[in-house]
């Protein structure tokens, strides 16, 4: 979950109009504040906690720490605001719970990520939806800590509950790579490019998988397609790089030399 996911997470705590001088459009004003000027919104959530301020506050200092990139900062304050949303049964404790293992994975600490997203699928979704998402992050910590039946347990979980979630069927696949299951790899990954065929991501790792196979001409095609579908990404300069390192794409054959030419119809 980057920034911007936490971003997504305060937009949807509060409603989108609150009383003025509300712990509500306190929150609000806070979160606006972190993608204009987290340092800033870091000191009014540290001194609104001071006077205070329950979840909502310590909430908002989570994603000031997120905005600047203190991820384990970030990830122990999510972790606090949930633990106060649990010991006031507010709603938001499993998302909560949530935010805090993907600061805890961005921190590079996965045995902290998966402790969160344990407790997160503890304490109930209210949506299948939210449940998949929290087991695909709860698999991603697992494959860090070299745990890949659990992971492959939470994965297929997932699948059943978000089904047309491309992100789900690309870590399934790239979890076959790492059991040496190369035909699951195979299905997976054209499932998650077909549900988003314009993302490099997926496209190039379909060429990874299809070069692990020897199948060639394919991953230059697909690497081909990761490149022109998001030339300016990651993933989509990655997948030039490969192109150019197998050579490029062959040229099409060029015609017999005296093959006849293509017959037109008779003018009318």
């Amino acid at each position: 979950m980057t920034p911007i996911l936490f971003l997504a997470l305060a937009a949807g705590a509060a409603p989108a109009a609150a009383p003025p001088g509300s712990p509500e459009a306190r929150y609000i004003s806070c979160a606006e504040d972190v993608k204009t000027n987290a340092k800033a919104a870091l000191e009014s959530a540290q001194a609104w906690i001071q006077k205070g301020g329950g979840t909502s506050a310590r909430q908002c200092l989570a994603m000031a720490y997120a905005g600047l990139d203190r991820w384990p900062d970030a990830g122990s304050a999510f972790d606090d605001a949930a633990a106060e949303a649990e010991r006031t049964r507010d709603p938001g404790r499993a998302e909560l719970r949530g935010a805090a293992g993907n600061a805890w994975l961005a921190a590079g600490e996965p045995a902290k990520a998966r402790a969160a997203f344990d407790a997160a699928i503890a304490a109930g979704y209210p949506s299948p939806a939210g449940e998949g998402e929290a087991r695909l992050d709860r698999a991603r910590a697992e494959v860090a800590q070299g745990e890949l039946p659990a992971a492959r347990a939470d994965i297929d979980k997932a699948l059943v509950l978000i089904p047309d979630e491309s992100l789900g069927w690309y870590l399934s696949a790239a979890l076959a790579v790492k059991e040496r299951d190369s035909t699951r790899a195979h299905l997976d990954i054209a499932h998650a490019v077909t549900l988003s065929p314009g993302d490099s991501s997926y496209l190039l790792e379909a060429g990874n998988i299809a070069g692990l196979a020897g199948e060639v001409d394919a991953a230059k095609r697909l690497y081909d397609r990761a490149a022109h579908a998001q030339p300016d990404s990651d993933a989509g300069k990655a997948a030039a790089s490969a192109l150019a390192a197998n050579g490029g794409l062959d040229a099409p054959p060029a015609p017999p030399a005296n093959s006849p030419q293509p017959a037109h119809a008779p003018p009318k």
